[in-house]
């Protein structure tokens, strides 16, 4: 198998890819592989220092990428992110949504700000990002991948994180049903689902039995590590290698999601 083969299928020259949350661990990672693949990638999040620091991995390995500053809870953010990349891109191909956060506040102890917090994060923000982003999509008529960061608790609810579950949960859904309203668009809308990942948002909540429990119940045997997601991600990016995909939820998880008893 040549590689201009596995260009043709996996490549991303000429693509402009926006990863929101990409200041993060695992969407830092999914960056990282993405300009691998040869997309231009746009940085979107909070963190300056983090962003160039990837930035910096990802020019040192002879890709291209930039950060755009953005709270991306607030549409008027994202609105900017969008004429930023319009700007200085010219247009954009792929958006990753992977802004998220997380708590293991037992359920009748959630205080209302925290609640608040989470869903404005992981189910609002990529509300939004859909609309603002979808809505280019579909004006631009070229149609475009949308890859949404969901959960394992998406699937099956985990103990201890309700509002986290919840809130993935949510966007699962969403991306079911816009992959269905978007298809005569040619948006593509999937669900990527990693399994156990440590990283900034669920250390906290990875307590010594937890850590246990989710061992017994990975084939595995072992936490993913972020660039183990890269392939998956860059398969739902290609419009060629995942053409008649979409609706999907890419499940990468060391076998849990297959474990019973």
């Amino acid at each position: 198998m040549s590689d201009n083969y596995l260009s043709s299928l996996f490549g991303l020259n000429n693509k402009t890819a926006v990863v929101v949350g990409g200041t993060g661990e695992l969407c830092g990672a999914i960056a990282e592989g993405l300009a691998g693949a040869g997309a231009e990638v746009v940085l979107v999040g909070r963190s300056e220092k983090k962003a160039y620091n990837r930035i910096e991995k990802i020019e040192a390995a002879g890709g291209k990428a930039y950060f755009v500053s953005a709270e991306v809870t607030r549409s008027g953010d994202l609105e900017k992110v969008l004429d930023s990349v319009r700007e200085q891109s010219g247009g954009l191909d792929i958006l990753v949504n992977g802004a998220g956060i997380n708590s293991a506040t037992p359920f009748l102890e959630v205080p209302e700000e925290e609640l608040d917090r989470i869903l404005d994060v992981n189910v609002k923000a990529l509300f939004r990002s859909c609309q603002v982003f979808g809505r280019y999509f579909i004006g631009r008529g070229k149609g475009g991948s949308i890859i949404n960061i969901g959960s394992m608790s998406g699937l099956t609810p985990l103990s201890r994180v309700f509002t986290y579950s919840l809130s993935k949960a949510a966007v699962h859904n969403l991306s079911k049903n816009l992959a269905r309203e978007w298809a005569p668009h040619k948006i593509r809308v999937n669900t990527l689902v990693p399994g156990f990942f440590p990283a900034e948002q669920n250390r906290k909540v990875l307590t010594p039995d937890r850590i246990e429990a989710i061992m017994r119940h990975t084939p595995a045997n072992r936490f993913g590590e972020a660039s183990e997601l890269i392939g998956a991600v860059l398969l739902l990016a290609s419009d060629s290698a995942s053409s008649f995909m979409t609706g999907s939820e890419l499940v990468v998880d060391g076998g849990y999601a297959s474990m019973t008893i």
